[in-house]
């Protein structure tokens, strides 16, 4: 199964969220940043690894905070694992999306996010910290959506 991390960036009571440029997959879409693991790959090195690679910055270790499968339509399941970044050295440079925004997490429901995000800015867990990870229920909100996804997932 493919692992995807997402990195929740903090910045007093802002999340930065970034949109897709509208020559990748799932144009134009709101996200976390992040991306797949590679083989043999942690998700902390993972998320460290793409976070330079798109933002130009070097993470401080990140907390897991909630992590489900999500499957698009038609896809097999990805693991969706979601990290919580409160520290990192360098200045955030846009490297490869259309646009990236700071945003409180009352906001977020207003832009259009990936299908597979959508469950977790249900969980209400943009701000916690939570001993164990949250599993959210993102299967009942699969079956519940129809909806045209591209082939890719992130």
């Amino acid at each position: 199964m493919t692992t995807v991390v997402a990195g929740i960036l903090v910045r007093g009571d802002t999340i930065l969220i970034c949109r897709r440029r509208a020559d990748q997959p799932h144009p134009l879409k709101w996200e976390f940043p992040g991306g797949k693991l590679e083989p043999g790959e942690t998700p902390e090195a993972a998320l460290r690894r793409e976070l330079e690679e798109e933002l130009g910055i070097d993470s401080e270790p990140a907390t897991e905070i909630a992590r489900y499968e999500f499957s698009y339509l038609g896809k097999p399941p990805i693991l969706l694992i979601f990290m919580r970044v409160t520290a990192w050295n360098g200045e955030i440079e846009n490297r490869i999306f259309e646009s990236i925004l700071w945003q409180s997490p009352g906001t977020l429901s207003t832009f259009d996010f990936l299908e597979g995000d959508v469950p977790f800015l249900s969980s209400e867990r943009l701000f916690s910290s939570p001993a164990e990870p949250e599993k959210c229920e993102a299967e009942a909100v699969n079956r519940a959506w129809s909806y045209t996804s591209d082939a890719s997932s992130r």
